[in-house]
């Protein structure tokens, strides 16, 4: 059996009133009996009293405290059962990969690489309205961070996780990141799937060309951003505590630089029908794409029953109100008493 539950539990604190009421009721009773026995003795006193009866008294008072109570518990919002509706839900899969390799720590782009990605996905997922969304982590491997989900506060929670110490193994392994990034769709839809890869491109291993085309052969729409210059800037490290110990550094004690490989990231986008697009300080790169996925076909992605609670504040107005008639209808004296 179903429990009550109020919509408006703050309301039930003003039951409290009906205990300071009987308080109330019980000494006025009490000061009244006192005082008709100092007026005189009983007997005589109910020979002048006819027709009053203590009881109805103490009848209409109880009916009038029950239509509070009533009258309380409907303010309370009462509610009781459910109804099950069907709630679709259409949208598009869309998955982030995103580079947390060492060289993402290069400050060509304020406050760095990383950090301005990480921004411009919590903006997108900000835009999304019944897409899916999805991480994937990649350095020297890739990771799937967090699964296809409708939850975005989840989404934004994963990402705000994800750092340049998330994946040990050093390394750019976009080829890799495209094909965990396939596995996670778990679809075979040929079409409504598509990858966001945010990465500098360099240091890739295996073929990621290659990848992105089997990628497309299963109906996946890859859309590359590209971070960082092409000049080449050097890669800060630091500490535990977040100190610049300098910067990253070859066996032969050479600064480090990294640069942008944007023609490896056109090839990767062109080979899975997608487009590539060179991040800026505007971070539009992301809302123009999401514009685009809007412009695709949907499909739905969950048909989900929501259980919604239903009303019965209706029945205890109804019972406060009989209450209220029954309270004014009910005399103090007995009318015929008074006659006789």
């Amino acid at each position: 059996m179903e429990a009550l539950r109020f919509a408006h539990p703050l309301w039930l604190h003003a039951l409290w009133a009906v205990a300071l009421w009987l308080i109330l009721f019980g000494y006025a009773a009490r000061q009244r009996q006192k005082a008709l026995e100092r007026f005189g003795e009983s007997t005589l006193l109910n020979r002048l009293m006819t027709g009053f009866i203590a009881r109805r008294r103490r009848n209409r008072f109880v009916l009038w405290l029950s239509a509070y109570v009533m009258l309380v518990l409907a303010l309370s919002g009462p509610q009781l059962g459910t109804r099950l509706e069907d709630v679709k839900q259409k949208g598009n899969d869309i998955i982030v990969a995103l580079d947390v390799s060492l060289s993402m720590q290069a400050e060509d782009i304020r406050p760095n690489r990383l950090d301005k990605a990480k921004y411009e996905i919590k903006k997108l997922i900000d835009m999304l309205h019944g897409d899916r969304i999805g991480l994937v982590a990649f350095a020297g491997i890739a990771h799937v961070q967090m699964p296809l989900t409708l939850d975005y506060a989840a989404a934004r929670l994963f990402l705000d996780m994800m750092d340049t110490r998330l994946i040990p193994q050093p390394g750019t392994a976009i080829a890799e990141a495209i094909r965990t990034s396939v596995k996670a769709f778990k679809s075979e839809d040929t079409k409504h799937k598509v990858l966001i890869l945010i990465t500098d491109g360099e240091e890739h291993e295996d073929d990621p060309v290659k990848a992105a085309e089997e990628a497309a052969q299963q109906g996946v729409i890859i859309y590359t951003i590209g971070l960082g210059s092409e000049q080449g800037v050097p890669i800060p490290v630091y500490d535990a505590r977040g100190r610049t110990l300098g910067f990253k550094k070859d066996k032969q004690g050479h600064v480090v630089t990294t640069r942008l490989d944007a023609v490896t990231l056109q090839k990767i986008a062109l080979a899975a029908n997608g487009k590539f697009f060179q991040a800026g300080n505007s971070g539009s790169e992301l809302k123009e794409i999401y514009r685009e996925v809007q412009a695709m076909d949907k499909k739905e992605l969950s048909s989900r029953q929501f259980a919604q609670y239903e009303d019965r504040f209706q029945i205890f107005l109804l019972l406060a109100l009989l209450f209220i008639l029954a309270e004014a209808v009910i005399p103090e004296r007995d009318k015929k008493a008074v006659r006789s």
